[in-house]
């Protein structure tokens, strides 16, 4: 099937990844990219409020895309798990979101004062 042409179709953001762009992955990403020499499985689990079972299979598929880099040691008899992004991943998560900051200008553009009230509803008070 033949891709449409989106030359004129501004809001399409063609960059949007959706691996990346799953909820749960934007917040191992965005962990990740907080901590450039990376976290250990616990630690990264208690930042994004997964169990071991969905973190391991968010952290697959990304390992699967190139994103972030995975590896298993052992300190004494206990294995250690750690992750990090890997070079490639942190420029494309760093393009990533630059896209999604030209998508939030882009349609604060368009809503105009309604979202200058949203966002002052969204800020702690």
């Amino acid at each position: 099937m033949a891709k449409a042409d989106t030359s004129d179709a501004p809001f399409s953001y063609e960059g949007l990844d959706r691996v990346m762009h799953e909820k749960a992955r934007l917040g191992v990403l965005s962990s990740l990219i907080a901590h450039p020499k990376g976290l250990a499985f616990a630690d990264l689990k208690q930042l994004c409020g997964l169990t071991d079972g969905n973190l391991s299979r968010h952290l697959q598929v990304l390992q699967e895309a190139g994103l972030v880099e995975i590896t298993k040691t052992f300190e004494g008899n206990r294995p250690q798990t750690s992750c990090r992004l890997t070079r490639s991943g942190r420029r494309r998560f760093l393009d990533y979101l630059a896209l999604l900051e030209q998508l939030v200008q882009d349609a604060a553009k368009t809503a105009g004062e309604d979202f200058g009230s949203a966002r002052l509803r969204l800020l702690p008070g």
